[in-house]
């Protein structure tokens, strides 16, 4: 299947959808009666359904208590955005499931909500990640998964995604890069264990021993993003010296043993910093030997 741009109105959407999502009930309603794909409605909590793409796993349940004593002294202040599923004879949520479940933990029977008359799957996937990143609500694996499943399941391309959640292309793939990490890593990523910056650290490393090593360390160490990074860019030296010494015997072991065998000498070939720089080692053991290994090199240059 092709891969398609996500639609040219879902811009127009997103911007309106979180509008009216963040206005007071009442001015919601407003502003609704305006609009006919959308109409405001008291629905029962139990038709109510979470968001089949919501990319959100992770509820902070004190920040819900909070949020649930707020709303039982005070009522809910804005309203949840649906979608009226026909064929469930349910609402799904569009926008705001965190005061949905507080709303349920507060005990009420009912919520405000903005009903969109129709959504497609696409703008509903697309509505949940978007919002949830513009409001910083997500962890960076939850980012991921989410730019991952519109991606995947919409065949969105990574610079369509990059315009309409306001990113650059560059921060979409490193975001992406995220789950590239271990199941272990990724999970300390959303616990706070770590942050990005480790996160980042950790990808210099190629996966393995090495990787989870590291990743101890910075945990039981508890180092900062810069003490991992000057580790990881350590353990990425080492592992290049090891590179340019495999390189070296797969390429001028031949070199090596031709001027031992011309010269009657050991003959080494040694590497700077830098690969193209370095020098050629010439062993002698006494002075007749470096008499002898003289003699040869003036003969090949004659």
């Amino acid at each position: 299947m092709a891969r398609q741009a996500l639609g040219k109105g879902l811009d127009a959407l997103i911007k309106q959808t979180q509008e009216v999502a963040d206005m007071p009930m009442q001015q919601a309603a407003q502003v609704v009666q305006n609009l006919p794909e959308m109409s405001v409605q008291s629905i029962d909590v139990n038709k109510i359904v979470p968001n089949r793409f919501q990319p959100r796993r992770v509820f902070d349940e004190e920040k819900l208590q909070e949020l649930a004593a707020s709303i039982k002294e005070h009522g809910l202040t804005q309203p949840i955005v649906v979608v009226y599923d026909a064929g469930l004879d349910k609402y799904e949520i569009v926008v705001g499931e965190r005061r949905f479940r507080a709303t349920q933990l507060a005990g009420l029977t009912t919520i405000d909500a903005i009903v969109h008359k129709h959504l497609t799957d696409q703008e509903l996937c697309a509505l949940a990640l978007i919002e949830n990143i513009q409001r910083e609500d997500l962890n960076p694996i939850e980012t991921a998964l989410g730019y991952r499943n519109l991606m995947n399941k919409f065949y969105i391309k990574q610079v369509d995604l990059a315009a309409y959640c306001g990113k650059s292309k560059a921060s979409i793939s490193n975001t992406l890069r995220l789950l590239e990490l271990e199941p272990e890593i990724q999970q300390a990523l959303q616990d706070h264990t770590i942050t990005e910056g480790h996160a980042r650290a950790l990808l210099m490393i190629v996966p393995g021993p090495t990787r989870t090593e590291l990743f101890q360390r910075i945990v039981k160490g508890k180092l900062s993003v810069r003490q991992a990074e000057k580790a990881a860019n350590a353990l990425v030296e080492v592992r290049e010296k090891k590179a340019n010494t495999t390189a070296k015997n797969a390429e001028i072991v031949l070199f090596e043993q031709g001027l031992q065998e011309a010269l009657g000498t050991k003959v080494e070939v040694k590497f700077g910093k830098n690969p193209a720089k370095g020098a050629l080692v010439i062993h002698y053991h006494s002075l007749d030997e470096l008499d002898n290994i003289a003699s040869r090199l003036k003969h090949k240059m004659l």
